[in-house]
């Protein structure tokens, strides 16, 4: 009986295709269960899949330069005497509407039959493929409501886009209700009629945050509450912990700071660390802390995420924000790492600017911008004296926190920030 084994790519979360930029192994290659066997590049990270049982390659089907999707064949396995298959019983095939690349489908064997992730609802039994499921989630669609078009009514993408489409296209009529603003379109404008042009693709990153950020500022009423932080104390005490920081290896910056100071202000006003629920008449009250923030890339802006903040010191936050930076910088950032976030932070202190109005970053129901900190002149009572002033700028959603609330945390973070010790608290 042959011990052949195909390994497939796996669920790799909302991205129909991706590009393999470096295969790992050869043919006669020994791996271990968990080896790293190709690198693959989504639209903001690259994600090494790992070997999902020990033996030895025998044949390598795909090439760096190809695009591959959940299901593409990698590579046949000879698995090693007694290795334990880690592959799940449900491991994903290819969907009847996925595009396969050539360089893919010409060695790919027929599948059996393409496997369906079932998911129980009030209406019975929901047909969709785990990365169907993952762009179901991120768009917020509820696949009870949506008609499958594939074989036994299985969901494909292409009739989540097209629920998305008939929604909105509705008028917009509550909290669910889809949004018809009646717009017109963008004119088409031939600029070149005017002077020299030259054409620069957007980067994968931009085109994705972009249709996102697009989406939330459209889908949720923003608010933005701004406030002036004295950091004077703060920032002495800061920079009196860089000797010992250093000695640790840690550059601590003001943001682990904010972090804590955030996460104060969560379990003081818990509605900031909730989200609208898909039916607009609840709200899902988060009992973690996780919080992301924005990290200037070279292909512009993502947002990893630290979690349990509040269960770290100020020095083990400071280390996971140098990591995580440097990861998204390289492009070496897993989607899970960018997560699970309850709240973000925008820090453009180190760039420059006063005071901004920074878009939600949904579900979350709010997100702080930082901006540079400036000498000022402050009334004490009895004269003017220098103090160093940090803006800031909490963006909200006016459906879950209203203008007073608003306030009320702008105001508490100014508190704990012009006071140190209240962190500790």
């Amino acid at each position: 009986m042959s011990n052949i084994k195909e390994v497939r790519v796996p669920d790799i979360g909302n991205f129909p295709e991706v590009d393999v930029i470096e295969v790992l192994v050869k043919e006669g290659d020994v791996v271990k269960a968990e080896d790293s066997l190709l690198t693959l590049e989504s639209d903001k990270a690259t994600m090494d899949i790992p070997a999902p049982f020990g033996g030895t390659v025998k044949a390598v089907r795909i090439k760096a330069g190809d695009k591959v999707a959940e299901g593409s064949l990698i590579l046949t396995l000879e698995a090693a005497e007694g290795a334990a298959l880690s592959v799940p019983a449900t491991a994903p095939a290819p969907a009847p509407s996925a595009p396969v690349p050539q360089s893919v489908a010409e060695t790919r064997p027929t599948p059996i039959a393409p496997v369906a992730a079932v998911v129980e609802s009030s209406g019975g039994k929901i047909h969709a493929s785990p990365s169907v499921r993952a762009f179901a989630r991120e768009l917020g669609v509820d696949l009870a409501l949506v008609n499958g078009s594939g074989p036994k009514r299985r969901i494909l993408k292409e009739d989540v886009q097209a629920f998305v489409k008939a929604e909105l296209a509705k008028p917009r009529g509550g909290a669910a209700g889809g949004l018809n603003l009646g717009l017109p379109g963008m004119p088409a404008v031939d600029f070149t009629k005017f002077g020299e042009v030259e054409i620069k693709l957007l980067s994968k990153i931009k085109r994705v945050s972009g249709a996102n950020l697009h989406r939330n500022w459209v889908a949720a009423p923003h608010v933005t509450q701004f406030e002036e932080v004295d950091i004077t104390d703060l920032e002495a005490f800061r920079k009196g912990m860089l000797d010992e920081a250093g000695k640790q290896g840690v550059k601590l910056t003001l943001l682990p700071f904010l972090m804590k100071a955030a996460v104060a202000g969560l379990k003081a006003y818990p509605e900031f660390n909730s989200s609208l629920a898909a039916d607009g008449e609840s709200l899902v009250m988060k009992k973690y802390f996780h919080i992301g923030f924005a990290a200037d890339t070279p292909d512009g802006l993502v947002v990893p995420v630290i979690r349990n903040v509040d269960q770290k010191g100020l020095l083990e936050i400071a280390v996971e924000l140098a990591t995580l930076s440097a990861k998204a910088r390289e492009k070496k950032i897993s989607p899970a790492e960018m997560q699970g976030g309850s709240f973000s932070i925008s820090s453009l202190g180190g760039i420059g600017g006063t005071y901004f109005t920074p878009i939600l970053n949904s579900p979350e129901v709010a997100i702080l911008g930082v901006s540079r900190s400036t000498i000022k002149p402050v009334w004490n009572g009895k004269e003017f004296t220098p103090r160093l002033m940090l803006p800031l700028s909490l963006t909200y959603d006016h459906r879950v926190i209203d203008g007073a609330l608003g306030a009320r945390m702008t105001t508490f973070l100014s508190t704990v920030l012009s006071d140190v010790r209240r962190l500790l608290l």
